[in-house]
């Protein structure tokens, strides 16, 4: 088990797991892959599948830096404006991404993961190996992997109205058939949709707040 007071990590193809005991103020900031790619300055497949300390990506004393800010404000938007100033700074002079890593992946996003290699090659006019090498310097993974992704999270925040059994929703969010959406919960969650069904009713309870999606209070994107 390691003990970290912050990290940065890229995109995940495994579950991983993590807590901390007793009180705790914390800060997570989500980045889109491409939105990670320009602030961060660095190929992404370096944090694919992996885990590292801030400073060794932006720089020695960064956490420790920016955390003695954030405990020095004491109100929230104040603790805001302190990141948005820090990830500002950043972003000067940051790498633009490729047009074309760009457009696909808003393709590949409207479609929640459902395009394969060939059609993702065949609308951007590039190659497959010219698109996988592209993807993993400013995504961080190939363009197969980050479909899986897609295609999961789509599976997690189906609205339940939208099916009316697990079979179902795997066919409206392009799987094979359940037991392919199985096999990928398992690998990207750790658990089947079915166990993860009580762990999201839980945390609804916990919160006292309507689900948006049967799992988007456990796994939110």
């Amino acid at each position: 088990m390691t003990s970290w007071h912050a990290m940065v990590a890229g995109l995940q193809t495994s579950s991983v797991k993590g807590g901390f005991e007793g009180a705790a103020e914390a800060v997570e900031i989500e980045f889109t892959p491409l939105g990670a790619y320009m602030c961060l300055g660095l190929p992404l497949h370096h944090l694919a599948n992996c885990h590292v300390h801030p400073d060794d990506v932006l720089g020695a004393g960064w956490s420790a830096r920016l955390s003695e800010q954030l405990a020095a404000v004491r109100e929230w938007d104040g603790r805001w404006a302190v990141i948005d100033d820090f990830l500002a700074r950043r972003m000067v002079d940051a790498p633009l991404p490729s047009p074309v890593v760009a457009e696909a992946w808003r393709r590949l996003r409207a479609r929640d993961g459902r395009l394969s290699a060939k059609e993702l090659a065949d609308a951007t006019g590039r190659g497959r190996r010219r698109l996988q090498a592209l993807f993993r310097e400013q995504i961080g993974l190939p363009p197969q992997s980050v479909g899986r992704v897609l295609r999961f999270q789509r599976a997690l925040t189906l609205s339940p109205g939208a099916c009316r059994s697990l079979a179902e929703r795997a066919t409206l969010c392009g799987y094979y058939d359940q037991a392919h959406m199985n096999r990928d919960f398992r690998e990207l969650a750790g658990l089947t949709p079915a166990q993860l069904r009580p762990l999201a009713d839980r945390a609804a309870m916990r919160a006292d707040a309507p689900v948006e999606g049967w799992l988007s209070n456990v796994f939110e994107r």
